[in-house]
């Protein structure tokens, strides 16, 4: 069958849900209907363009803030970082850059994506759909798809940017985001370099809880019963009441009896070290019934898929560096590259410019985008 049949039939599959036996047909096909992209609903000159982040002005790097769309309709806004010396008429490799779960762009995201640019590179650090200043309803809401198209749309930005050579396009993923940065690499061969760093699974540990290795798959079974059923039923009771119950963001207080990862987040998001008003980990936290959707979507299934080159980066102590050992024994070839922060605690990544190795992602983001 050449490509022109096979696309035929791949369409008509679709629209029927279903797939047939390869054949010869002589079906004669209507033309392609177009369907117009849908108009963004945020403009981001009339955006507050205050310094609300919670990391210093690089005065090597220019700042703005921009908009794109996902193929859900639903408006991004991200902060746009462009490194001064940049030559009029020039194009540069692009990053976009997402993250932590819970986290909104002036937090960590914001902070990667500034040094990056001082470092060479253009980058956009983005607000997830529903968070932020991003568009979307119901606010702080979640989703293994959407969130994985966020940063496939932040490609379809980037490549489509005038400063931005269209081949040379990255993603990183920080936290929960480290995890939708693999599904989307797995899923988009324009991503030509992956960094993950302090990775969460968030389907994994949705589906089993913290710790799961080791855990009788039989009593994991039962426990993410017990949890849909709750889940499904406060689906039912945010109809009935018209608002939706939230999951509730890092506790307001710990004390010595919390565990040290509890204590670790609260330490970022509850203080004036990285708490942000728009951020619901600051804040509420997702809405509970979101989470659902996590538990039957494995996002990191076909990371063994992976083409481009993938860096893993996560914190000897970190409470979630399983996660990140997990994902590099998946990742097939010699893509692949696990880097152990030696003494760091998950949280450390976020902001302590002494532990993150951005010389590091500088080198593999300058090899991978070459």
């Amino acid at each position: 069958m050449n490509k022109k049949k096979f696309m035929q039939f791949l369409m008509l599959s679709l629209a029927c849900g279903t797939f047939f036996a390869l054949g010869n047909t002589n079906t004669a096909w209507a033309a392609p209907a177009q369907i117009t992209a849908p108009a963004e609903t945020i403009v981001a000159s009339q955006l507050d363009n205050r310094w609300d982040k919670k990391f210093p002005v690089n005065a090597n790097v220019k700042q703005q803030k921009i908009t794109f769309h996902n193929r859900f309709g639903i408006t991004l806004v991200a902060d746009m970082y462009v490194p001064k010396s940049m030559h009029k008429g020039s194009k540069l490799p692009a990053i976009a850059l997402a993250g932590p779960y819970g986290a909104v762009k002036e937090q960590v995201s914001g902070r990667y994506a500034q040094e990056l640019a001082s470092r060479g590179f253009v980058t956009i650090a983005f607000d997830p759909s529903f968070t932020g200043e991003s568009a979307g309803l119901p606010r702080n809401t979640t989703s293994p798809d959407i969130n994985t198209e966020d940063f496939l749309a932040a490609v379809d930005y980037l490549s489509n940017n005038e400063l931005v050579d269209a081949d040379k396009i990255g993603i990183l993923g920080i936290c929960g985001w480290g995890g939708f940065a693999l599904n989307a690499g797995a899923q988009d061969p324009r991503i030509k370099g992956i960094v993950a760093s302090t990775m969460y699974d968030m389907s994994r540990v949705i589906e089993n809880g913290y710790f799961d290795e080791g855990k009788d798959p039989e009593v994991l079974k039962k426990e993410r019963m017990a949890a849909r059923k709750q889940l499904a039923a406060q689906r039912s009771l945010d109809y009935k009441n018209g608002y939706y119950a939230m999951a509730g963001g890092v506790p307001l207080q710990v004390t010595e009896k919390d565990p040290q990862f509890v204590r670790d987040y609260h330490s970022y998001y509850q203080t004036e070290r990285g708490h942000h008003e728009r951020s619901f980990g600051s804040t509420t936290g997702a809405t509970l019934s979101s989470v659902l959707n996590f538990m039957n979507a494995p996002i990191n299934m076909f990371i063994d898929e992976i083409e481009a080159p993938v860096l893993l980066i996560h914190g000897e102590k970190a409470h979630s560096r399983y996660f990140s050992e997990a994902a590099y024994k998946k990742l097939k070839g010699d893509n692949k590259e696990l880097l152990i922060v030696p003494g760091a605690v998950h949280t450390d990544l976020y902001d302590k410019m002494d532990v993150i190795p951005f010389d590091k992602i500088e080198d593999f983001f300058k090899k991978s985008l070459r």
